[in-house]
């Protein structure tokens, strides 16, 4: 898995896909409980509500289409590279290729777990509902971060995921 930095900037591919990945993860996090919703009129046996029934589906839909991106997105990343970290601190390169990576895997057991559960296996639901948890922790900490290399550092590492390399920086 070579993972190393081929490139001084992420292609546009790239830039769209964290976004895209990003939109449809906040639409889970916000409109996931009507899957709940909707489990729970299913075991008792009553109706679900109109709105509910049309967000559980597409909790389902986009909890799909979010592990299809991620899988070509880590295909893109180990492919392509990412831009090396900006020059400074050891531990907060290492904090941050940690943090990429377990959102990497967040995005796969996610709808793994989702998927097993909506497919018959309880035994995953309390690993999907664990990664609701550990997707804020880790959205938070990815923004703040963002941020702080934005405002504080100065270093441009949030640009990168604003602005696409030219082709001849790729």
């Amino acid at each position: 898995m070579a993972t190393a930095a081929k490139t001084n900037g992420y292609a546009p591919i790239q830039i769209g896909l964290h976004w895209l990945i990003a939109a449809l993860v906040i639409f889970q996090l916000v409109f996931g409980q009507s899957m709940q919703t909707a489990i729970h009129a299913a075991q008792d046996g009553t109706a679900l509500g109109v709105t509910d029934a049309i967000l559980a589906t597409g909790h389902y839909w986009v909890g799909s289409s979010i592990l299809v991106l991620a899988i070509l997105r880590l295909v893109i990343r180990l492919r392509s590279g990412v831009p090396a970290p900006s020059e400074g601190n050891k531990i907060l390169a290492l904090a941050g290729r940690a943090t990429h990576w377990l959102f990497y895997v967040l995005l796969v057991v996610a709808p793994v777990s989702g998927l097993l559960t909506f497919y018959g296996n309880p035994g995953f639901a309390s690993v999907h509902r664990l990664t609701r948890s550990a997707f804020i922790v880790l959205i938070a900490l990815h923004a703040v971060a963002a941020l702080f290399h934005h405002f504080v550092l100065r270093d441009g590492t949030l640009k990168r995921m604003l602005v696409p390399a030219k082709p001849s920086d790729r």
